[in-house]
């Protein structure tokens, strides 16, 4: 059965016209300036191991330069690796025949580019059944799909528009609704909102949580902002100088930062957006007190609720209503502003 995940295993690429003979020297230890200043090659990507969920949204993050786009371009391999593996559902699109890599990027995988990419001759609908086209999916079924998905991202009424007559937002909403037209497993975002204004990004990414409820694609999300790879990811991988500095959970890279790079990353964090009350709860002596709240929900909204309720604590229930455990108000507003932990104290010598 397919499982529509991604695995990447020991991934490598070094620009220049000779990179494979240098994957083993940057095994050794061969350094990034070192490379360029002895050799005149770039290293892209150093040892890349990422199993990305299936039916989630994988978000890699980093800052300019650190891989991130090169990284998502060897997933449909527009940039060719020069060592590992791309691994969907077990096959490795790096060993792919031209006929097969050309079935995989048309009917399995599907791009939203940051500057919409967008063909400007083209209208609303004729640009979002472009990919129907090129597979050669019927004018008239074409229509219909097209038609569907450009009233679920919100712009009925625009079909007939061209891109320069739309904002920002809505050119890529176009885009959204052009890479789910496809119908492809695996949706490749690449800084899809990063160009968008702060208050149409947050809008834009709404909507790819709320399609991607009943979608489950595997998404694979590439942007330079924490707050957005936070809300969007259920799983988180940071890179720099092209190598994977901690992956994980929100949660578990905002409590555990692995080093003083994430760390910088995370300190500014809002912690309330981030911590489920699961993390925080204490153990129950007695009967629950308080409204029950379900796990999995941050504690900004549990202490919404709570005071709504006029309450100072309550209990975390399962998706079942089974009591997990207690949490209060003064729990909640101490996790928000001092890091959280779940390491054992150190035991006296």
């Amino acid at each position: 059965m397919a499982s529509h995940e991604i695995e990447i295993k020991s991934l490598y690429k070094i620009f220049g016209p000779n990179g494979r003979d240098y994957v083993e020297q940057v095994k050794n230890g061969l350094g990034k300036a070192e490379l360029n200043e002895k050799y005149g090659h770039v290293l892209g990507l150093q040892d890349i191991n990422i199993l990305m969920p299936a039916g989630g949204v994988m978000v890699v993050m980093g800052l300019s330069g650190s891989g991130k786009s090169t990284l998502i371009r060897h997933i449909n391999r527009l940039i060719e690796p020069t060592s590992g593996e791309v691994l969907y559902d077990g096959v490795d699109v790096c060993k792919m025949n031209e006929n097969d890599l050309r079935e995989f990027r048309r009917h399995k995988t599907a791009m939203v580019f940051q500057k919409f990419a967008l063909l400007p001759h083209r209208t609303v609908i004729e640009n979002t059944i472009y990919g129907l086209e090129i597979q050669g999916v019927p004018d008239s079924e074409s229509r219909i799909r097209a038609r569907g998905w450009i009233e679920r991202v919100g712009l009925s009424g625009f079909e007939n528009h061209y891109p320069n007559q739309l904002s920002g937002g809505m050119q890529q909403r176009v885009g959204l609704a052009r890479a789910l037209t496809n119908d492809a497993d695996i949706l490749l975002m690449d800084e899809a909102y990063s160009a968008l204004d702060p208050l149409i990004r947050v809008d834009m990414q709404t909507v790819l949580l709320d399609l991607q409820k009943e979608l489950k694609k595997t998404v694979v999300f590439i942007t330079h902002d924490l707050d957005e790879a936070l809300r969007l990811g259920d799983k988180i991988a940071i890179l720099r100088d092209g190598k994977v500095v901690q992956q994980g959970t929100g949660q578990e890279i905002v409590l555990k930062p692995a080093d003083d790079y994430i760390t910088a990353f995370v300190k500014e964090v809002n912690r309330g957006r981030v911590i489920n009350v699961e993390t925080i709860m204490t153990p129950i002596s007695g009967n629950p007190d308080g409204p029950p709240i379900v796990r999995g929900t941050v504690l900004e909204s549990a202490a919404r609720l709570l005071t709504a309720a006029g309450q100072s604590a309550g209990h975390v229930v399962d998706e079942n209503g089974r009591t997990m455990g207690r949490i209060s108000l003064e729990n909640i507003i101490t996790a928000m502003v001092t890091p959280t932990s779940h390491e054992e104290p150190a035991q006296a010598a």
